[in-house]
């Protein structure tokens, strides 16, 4: 208990008497100053005390696929500056290959009764993955907002790029240089951000009299490996732009 105090009081910048206060529930506490010593807890993986427990933690959890592509630490750097501002505590869940699953994550962020979640690209992208963990999201009424396409029936916020416009834009861009045999390189068949892409070129090409043979499109993994080798296959095939 002593060790706990300390730990906490530390992390704060308060002194143990005041986090045995909040602890005890005593008055004579700033409300920010208890909702920081609750958050401390939260982030140092204590558990609360029994009558603190039917409270959210000021905690919202920032799940990411990955650290590897930079889009994804740019989003945590925004996305936790934006939540600090509110007095709130990112938790950042980074899943690694045959590491925590996203489901894990869900239940380990559930477990700090967190006040919301971010998901900045995962499994509400695809089609045939496992969904019951936002399922359980919504049924605990817990604040959830998807970054990217999401699968239908997640009726939770999702900030998104119009796929359709994109790539409307983009393939003009490239027929107005010239190209005629454009490729596409895209997600797996289940992704949904690929699937609005690939209806929206096929969309393109019809508009531009032309045809966007199977043999142009190709699907990789979000890598650059993936990309590279995706690319290689369609400048096989007489692809000029892609």
């Amino acid at each position: 208990m002593t060790r706990r105090l300390a730990q906490v009081a530390k992390k704060v910048g308060v002194s143990e008497a005041t986090v045995s206060r909040v602890l005890n529930g005593k008055p004579g506490v700033s409300e920010a100053t208890r909702q920081s010593v609750l958050s401390a807890l939260d982030v140092l993986g204590y558990e609360r005390p029994t009558q603190l427990r039917g409270e959210r933690a000021r905690l919202v959890g920032l799940v990411l696929p990955e650290l590897q592509n930079p889009i994804f630490p740019a989003f945590a750097e925004v996305i936790g500056g934006a939540l600090a501002q509110q007095g709130l505590t990112p938790v950042l869940c980074t899943q690694t290959k045959g590491g925590v699953s996203e489901a894990d994550y869900v239940e380990l962020l559930l477990q700090q009764q967190v006040s919301g979640v971010v998901f900045a690209g995962g499994l509400f992208a695809q089609a045939d993955a496992p969904h019951d963990h936002y399922r359980l999201l919504a049924e605990r009424n817990i604040p959830v907002v998807l970054i990217n396409a999401s699968i239908e029936n997640l009726d939770f916020p999702c900030i998104a790029c119009d796929d359709a416009v994109a790539v409307e834009q983009s393939w003009r861009h490239l027929t107005s240089l010239g190209h005629e045999r454009i490729g596409l390189v895209l997600g797996p068949s289940d992704h949904i951000p690929s699937r609005r892409k690939l209806a929206a070129a096929q969309e393109a090409a019809r508009a531009a009299n032309a045809e966007l043979p199977e043999e142009f499109v190709e699907r990789a993994m979000f890598s650059l490996e993936g990309g590279q080798a995706a690319a290689t296959r369609l400048l096989d095939r007489g692809v000029t732009g892609i």
